[in-house]
C-alpha cells in the first residue's frame, strides 16, 4: 500500500469510525486533529481512533503519552501505523 493510499485509508477510517460530517477530501494531512484550529476531536474520539487503528491496521497505542504523539494529524498517524502495524495487518 502506497503512502498516499494509507493516508486515504486513515481518513476514510476516521470519517467512518467517528461519524464525521467532514468528507475525507477536506481533511488535510497536516491538519491538527484536536483543538479549535483543527478538526476539533475530543477524548472520546481519541479512544475510537485508537480502537480503529488497532482493528484496521494492527497498530496498538499502549498509553496516553503515545496517543498524544501519534494522534496529532493524519501524517503522525500514518507514520505511527507504518512503524507499528503488525505484519499480518
Amino acid at each position: 500500500m502506497s503512502n498516499v493510499n494509507l493516508r486515504d485509508e486513515i481518513k476514510a477510517m476516521m470519517v467512518e469510525s467517528l461519524m464525521l460530517k467532514v468528507p475525507k477530501e477536506e481533511i488535510a494531512d497536516d491538519m491538527p486533529l484536536f483543538g479549535t484550529e483543527g478538526l476539533g476531536l475530543d477524548s472520546i474520539d481519541a479512544l475510537e481512533l485508537t480502537v480503529g487503528l488497532e482493528k484496521r491496521f494492527g497498530a496498538k497505542i499502549p498509553n496516553a503519552e503515545t496517543a498524544r504523539i501519534a494522534l496529532r494529524s493524519v501524517n503522525s498517524i500514518h507514520d505511527y501505523v507504518l512503524e507499528h502495524r503488525q505484519a499480518t495487518a
